[in-house]
């Protein structure tokens, strides 16, 4: 089938990074896609060499015809001519959604909406919300993900390849964040334990870097800028390190299927709607995590959300217990693993509308 997607960025870090995941990962089950996005400027670091059977295109390239499929990535909307010209046997159209833990997911998965084009011809959208249950549309993961994880030792050789050279008895931590008044605290507790913090660009480069000046150490903590990376070498980051910080859709996903323990900052709102969607998605991580740890790890993600008692929580992540950490990543990532993907569970879905 022919895939037409269509994606505006808002932030180029996962917008763009989700599209380009689920359009190559199409492309790799034998669809043929064709990504429309108004700013590609992002892909030519996170994907240089693009992808067999994926066309990039700008949004405003108009396509002779549309797609057997058409997919709305988050509510941004189509190109106008993406339905001009279908006949008989329209397109599936699909809105696929933000990723949340919240109750919504499940009670509107799946569920037709009547549209009309910009000439006034009807359609019916179908919502695909991604999500952490059977009752969700799941999560993006390629079929051979888990086995290339398996497969990655992340020894010195390895991390040579990312430009890490870490010492013995360092920790590897990465820092991928909006920007954020808990960097601060941050790098105190950090600091407490031979530690390689690994700077992502961005906020957390350019905060780090002004807390911490130009030699980018203090105590035994020492950290180190990255480059920009690809899709692929960043998930060969995430499966190297001992912790990692993650923001927004896409690098939470991923660290999931890293299976070591992350903290996860939700996309920052003024109006604090995002705290609602850090506590579902705790409520989701945690059910079936000791007692003790659980509540170890809500303060932590609260207090990286700014949603904390006001004390620094942060201050006790060296005492959450590392290998109870560790064991309950891999549980929840395993646990997950037994649901069918995102993009198995959307090719079953357009091929029953169809």
């Amino acid at each position: 089938m022919e895939w037409h997607l269509y994606c505006r960025v808002v932030d180029n870090f996962g917008d763009v990074g989700v599209a380009w995941r689920l359009a190559s990962d199409l492309a790799k089950r034998g669809q043929s896609v064709r990504l429309a996005v108004d700013d590609r400027s992002a892909l030519a670091w996170l994907a240089p060499g693009g992808a067999p059977g994926v066309e990039v295109v700008d949004w405003h390239s108009r396509a002779t015809r549309p797609g057997d499929v058409v997919v709305e990535l988050f509510g941004g909307g189509l190109a106008d001519d993406a339905m001009a010209g279908a006949g008989a046997r329209d397109p599936v159209v699909v809105n696929l959604e933000h990723l949340s833990a919240e109750g919504y997911v499940e009670r509107s998965h799946a569920l037709p909406s009547p549209r009309r084009t910009a000439v006034g011809a009807p359609f019916t959208t179908w919502y695909f919300y991604p999500g952490f249950t059977r009752a969700t549309g799941g999560l993006l993961r390629e079929p051979d993900l888990l086995e290339r994880r398996a497969r990655w030792r992340g020894d010195a050789d390895a991390l040579a390849t990312l430009g890490i050279a870490a010492r013995a008895g360092e920790r590897l931590v990465s820092l991928f964040c909006y920007r954020s008044d808990a960097v601060a605290p941050l790098l105190e507790s950090l600091a407490t334990t031979p530690t390689l913090l690994l700077l992502t660009p961005g906020p957390a480069s350019e905060q780090v870097s002004a807390e911490l000046g130009p030699k980018l150490r203090r105590g035994t903590l020492r950290a180190l800028r990255l480059p920009y990376l690809t899709q692929h070498d960043f998930d060969r980051l995430l499966w190297s390190c001992n912790l990692n910080f993650v923001r927004g859709e896409d690098s939470l996903v991923r660290a999931i299927w890293a299976g070591a323990p992350f903290i996860w900052q939700a996309y920052p709102q003024a109006d604090g709607a995002h705290r609602a969607k850090v506590e579902a998605f705790l409520d989701r991580y945690l059910s079936d995590a000791p007692i003790e740890l659980a509540g170890s790890l809500r303060a932590l993600f609260r207090h990286w959300n700014a949603s904390g008692s006001g004390t620094n929580e942060l201050a006790h992540l060296a005492a959450v217990p590392e290998e109870a950490w560790a064991a309950h990543a891999r549980h929840w990532r395993d646990s997950l693993a037994g649901h069918a993907d995102l993009t198995s569970q959307l090719l079953g879905f357009v091929a029953a509308k169809r």
